[in-house]
């Protein structure tokens, strides 16, 4: 059972699976400076990829994708003076990198700012695994509008997909098995930016 707080009210959340704990990192796999490399590299692909670039959307997936994809924002205005407009996607319930508390991602909330229709949708995201909250994510942005195509960004990918969904963007790659997990951290929510690979105890 897990506790959490929405809207000023606790809430329960029961887990039928065995518990599992989540040890200290066994490993860092980027810090700081490798993690402005691997958005630096994305947001070059991007460039490179996308056209007309102006055309292109970017929606973070809650939690951790929302502040990376303000990043590469950032980081193509500052290369092309193009600002792309940055809106979000709320999956509430489901996390691919420390925790897993249902098999089905639930849609709790989407605010982007402009019409997506006719624009090139890139969903961000810190970790890809299964691939059901990319999927869940998509199925939100469809309800909105009826995009050009819908691209996928993510820092991580570790593997294990569930569903057939590939990655267009990708910061690093990490062979891992399904007792670790890979927990990243962004200073905009955590104070620092890491990524480290925990074992499951």
């Amino acid at each position: 059972m897990r506790l959490f707080l929405r809207e000023g009210r606790f809430h329960f959340v029961c887990n039928e699976r065995k518990t599992q704990k989540v040890t200290t990192a066994k490993a860092q796999i980027m810090d700081a400076a490798a993690m402005n490399r691997a958005l630096a590299r994305i947001s070059h692909e991007m460039i490179e990829q996308i056209e007309p670039l102006s055309n292109a959307v970017l929606v973070g997936i809650r939690r951790r994708g929302i502040p990376l994809a303000g990043r590469l924002a950032d980081l193509i205005e500052r290369y092309e003076a193009v600002r792309l407009p940055v809106g979000e996607v709320d999956i509430s319930l489901y996390r691919d990198d420390l925790t897993r508390i249902a098999d089905t991602p639930r849609l709790d909330g989407t605010s982007i700012s402009v019409d997506i229709t006719g624009k090139t949708v890139i969903l961000v995201d810190d970790v890809l695994y299964t691939g059901r909250t990319a999927r869940a994510a998509m199925e939100a942005v469809m309800d909105l509008g009826r995009p050009a195509a819908v691209r996928l960004a993510v820092l991580v990918d570790r593997g294990h997909r569930e569903l057939p969904i590939r990655p267009d963007f990708v910061g690093k790659n990490i062979p891992t098995s399904r007792l670790e997990r890979v927990g990243v951290k962004v200073q905009e929510l955590d104070g620092e930016d890491n990524v480290a690979l925990y074992e499951l105890g």
